[in-house]
């Protein structure tokens, strides 16, 4: 049995739609389970049931320190072990992303599941297309970031779950391989450009005294995301590879299309 964790997560709950749609038996885990759904909490060990599956589709077990989150997927590696779990497949962070302010989480806990003895295989997830277009903020007279002209080899989100879900639909195909799942480059003035505005370059200081003074956010998530504004700013994040197209067998969604549609509605939804 497939089991896919943070089950009501927007990937996870993609993921679990494609393998239904294949007509893959699946099973989500989750701390606040659904009817179907298996109690999963990374904070509560003693939570970590994983009898009966053969195959844990890992989704990064959400935003916190390094600390913390390294410690919830020992937890999760640990009860794979120790249930019988025969494959991980871990949805980690691009290649071209260890500048990122979160990329050493994702490294730890890939070092943590090769190690373990279990069958692995590593997806190395491009950031969002929708949350790029997302980290757009609408003005008066258009849109401003501090992304500058850079560009991010950004990916939907749909393919990334299509992806997941065929690699856990026949796990020993992909056995100990690590594929960098990326998209075509696209860049902010791009999406001003399909939105028909105008796009304004505001400095990297600027942005993060915005993401200072917005206590929406929690501390670690500033230098987060300031981290994602200069890597794209400065060229880190625009490699491309064939990795995603291969194993879906189809071209890949248009991040472009994607990206606009999400900016989009955050004009809408801030009118």
């Amino acid at each position: 049995m497939i089991m896919v964790t943070g089950a009501n997560g927007r990937l996870a709950s993609l993921t679990l739609q494609e393998l239904a749609e294949r007509h893959v038996p699946a099973l989500g885990g989750t701390r606040s389970p659904a009817e179907g759904q298996r109690r999963l909490d990374f904070d509560d060990p003693t939570s970590l049931n994983l009898t009966g599956v053969s195959t844990l589709v890992l989704v990064p077990a959400g935003y916190a320190e390094d600390d913390q989150v390294i410690t919830r997927h020992q937890a999760a590696v640990d009860a794979a072990v120790r249930n019988g779990v025969s494959h991980v497949v871990y949805t980690s962070l691009a290649g071209h992303g260890d500048h990122l302010g979160f990329a050493l989480a994702h490294r730890a806990t890939e070092q943590l599941i090769k190690s373990s003895g279990l069958g692995w295989t590593v997806l190395r997830n491009g950031l969002y297309a929708e949350l790029f277009g997302a980290l757009l903020t609408w003005t008066a007279d258009g849109v401003e970031s501090a992304f500058g002209d850079g560009a991010l080899a950004a990916v939907a989100r749909a393919d990334l779950a299509a992806a997941a879900a065929v690699v856990a639909s026949n796990p020993t195909a992909h056995a100990d391989k690590t594929y960098d799942l990326v998209g075509e480059p696209i860049t902010a003035v791009g999406i001003a450009e399909s939105l028909g505005v105008a796009h304004r370059t505001i400095g990297l200081g600027e942005y993060r005294a915005q993401l200072l003074a917005d206590d929406t956010l929690l501390p670690f998530q500033p230098p987060m995301l300031a981290s994602i504004a200069t890597s794209v700013r400065h060229g880190f994040l625009s490699t491309t590879s064939p990795d995603l197209a291969q194993l879906l067998g189809r071209p890949l969604t248009d991040p472009l299309t994607v990206a606009t549609d999400t900016a989009a509605a955050m004009r809408r939804d801030a009118s």
